[in-house]
């Protein structure tokens, strides 16, 4: 007898391991912010799920945009994005006109880095959530 259950999204089973599932992204547009990060890394927006307009990542994790009146918060959220994606990437930031950064303060722009034997590069949204695309995850101690 299998102790597998069915989740909310229908055929998937529980998981053995502590997963991130989904977060809640905080936006004064849902439907801008999402579109855009979704453009960005060449994506879609799925159907509204009650309050929440979702952007699915490859990994079982989506992202919630959530929109609010309140002021924004800027949190991080870092993207492991396929290192043959990644120039079309920021080809799409700069079609759009966003400026991106080799660095997470900002003070290098229309540059990427060269962190762990990849590329990354970090963005703002529509919100000034600062964004980040690596091809290679963080070398942890």
């Amino acid at each position: 007898m299998s102790h597998d259950q069915p989740h909310a999204h229908g055929s998937s089973p529980a998981t053995d391991t502590v997963q991130l599932n989904h977060t809640a992204v905080y936006a004064s547009d849902r439907q801008l912010s999402a579109e855009f990060i979704a453009a960005i890394l060449g994506l879609g927006v799925g159907a509204p799920f009650g309050p929440f307009l979702p952007v699915d990542l490859g990994n079982g994790v989506t992202l919630d945009y959530y929109e609010t009146d309140e002021p924004i918060q800027s949190q991080h959220y870092a993207f492991l994005v396929p290192d043959e994606q990644f120039d079309g990437m920021i080809a799409r930031l700069e079609a759009v006109g966003v400026t991106y950064y080799a660095d997470p303060s900002h003070t290098e722009p229309g540059r990427i880095n060269r962190l762990f034997g990849g590329r990354g590069a970090y963005f703002d949204d529509p919100d000034g959530h600062n964004m980040e695309i690596m091809t290679r995850p963080y070398v942890r101690p």
